[in-house]
């Protein structure tokens, strides 16, 4: 069955080790013959959540206008999410962590969907991305009827490009393509 994938890049750098490992993913997933479509957060006008809950009294209608709706509306349309990330001080970075906190205007619309996690920090540590995880798992939690289908993470890379050295690359391009 061919699937609709969701693919939301939170690196700041075009490029960068996770948007590297995204594309790979994305590789493996279209030549299984998936749909894809990959949002940059870099290139969208994302504003913070500001707990007014006007979505909750106008069906689920922002207040805020920026690009953000359209990217919950793709999250709810996609039957697979791929959520990738840079780890900055053990946590996801703040663009996608904003992502998850603006879905609050139609969280209980995201569901019956696999979900996956792409992470890269600069330590080798497997302590460096107990943070990534656990919000990941967090906002999946919240949701019905999810998956965590699979996480990719690629530690001891900070420079550009120092993923590609990792063997974890393979793993990324295999994963996409036994969705």
């Amino acid at each position: 069955m061919i699937k609709k994938l969701l693919v939301i890049s939170a690196s700041p750098r075009k490029g960068g080790n996770s948007d590297y490992l995204s594309d790979l993913f994305i590789y493996g997933a279209e030549e299984a013959g998936h749909q894809v479509e990959k949002v940059f957060l870099r290139e969208k006008d994302i504003n913070y959540c500001t707990a007014c809950y006007s979505c909750k009294k106008h069906a689920g209608r922002c207040a805020i206008k920026d690009d953000v709706p359209a990217i919950i509306d793709s999250m709810i349309d996609a039957d697979v999410v791929v959520l990738s990330t840079p780890v900055y001080f053990y946590c996801m970075n703040a663009q996608l962590k904003t992502i998850i906190d603006r879905s609050v205007m139609k969280w209980t619309e995201i569901k019956n969907k696999d979900f996956y996690l792409i992470a890269t920090a600069a330590e080798e540590d497997d302590h460096a991305m107990e943070g990534t995880i656990k919000s990941y798992q967090g906002f999946l939690e919240c949701l019905t009827n999810v998956r965590d289908a699979g996480h990719i993470l690629g530690k001891g890379v900070y420079d550009v490009g120092e993923i590609m050295e990792k063997p974890i690359v393979e793993g990324a391009f295999l994963l996409g393509r036994n969705i």
